[in-house]
């Protein structure tokens, strides 16, 4: 997903405190977490792609019968690791990995997740054509994104300067708009977008996305 040795320093650097924050938005939280369920089945394998440290990836882990989630900060990973084993998860998997470097088959997973990712990756195009390979036909794209040219033009203007003195990583800004232009264009069709923010704006998009294919009675994979 072209990340640098940088951004991977970056984010060891601040895996702790990351694990330590509070989420702000609970609410909107909860709405994400319950919404990617809904499209979830027990006997699903689920890749999350960017897990951090492991928090949704433990929460959705009862429902499903395999989650196995990657971040490319080792820290980040360690931390998921540490709380798999705190709450005697056994169907979760943490490595750290990025999709282009893990050897997967084609339509290994009956979901892929991604949130919180999108506007850290470089190369989305590459990303996204990673993404459908390795889903099943007719599974299932979930992700929430921030979206930055949607933010305040100053918190645009000041990630450049952040990221040359090392407090930031690379960000990309885009808009949902765009967002979903590039996610039909890698062969996905949108069957829902949402923002579930608990606030008046939220510009983190929610956007659920088919990979086409032949599908079953339930408007899954049939294969």
């Amino acid at each position: 997903m072209a990340h640098n040795a940088a951004d991977a320093r970056f984010w060891d650097r601040i895996a702790r405190k990351y694990a330590a924050d509070r989420i702000k938005d609970m609410d909107g939280y909860a709405r994400t977490v319950d919404r990617t369920r809904h499209y979830l089945r027990g006997t699903d394998t689920v890749l999350e792609l960017g897990c951090g440290t492991g928090t949704t990836a433990l929460k959705l882990a009862p429902h499903v019968s395999r989650i196995v989630a990657i971040d490319f900060s080792g820290e980040m990973i360690a931390i998921a690791r540490e709380k798999a084993a705190a709450q005697a998860c056994g169907n979760a998997e943490f490595a750290v990995a990025t999709p282009e470097r893990a050897a997967w088959p084609d339509g290994s997973f009956d979901a892929v997740l991604a949130f919180n990712l999108w506007h850290l990756v470089a190369d989305r195009t590459s990303a996204l054509a990673h993404v459908h390979r390795v889903l099943k036909p007719g599974c299932l794209f979930v992700s929430k994104t921030p979206c930055l040219a949607e933010m305040n033009p100053l918190i645009r203007l000041a990630l450049p300067v952040m990221r040359l003195v090392g407090k930031a990583p690379y960000t990309a800004i885009f808009s949902a708009t765009a967002l979903e232009r590039e996610i039909e264009a890698a062969g996905f069709t949108i069957i829902e977008r949402a923002r579930h923010g608990s606030g008046r704006k939220d510009t983190r998009i929610f956007i659920v996305a088919r990979k086409s294919g032949n599908l079953d009675e339930n408007g899954r994979s049939a294969g």
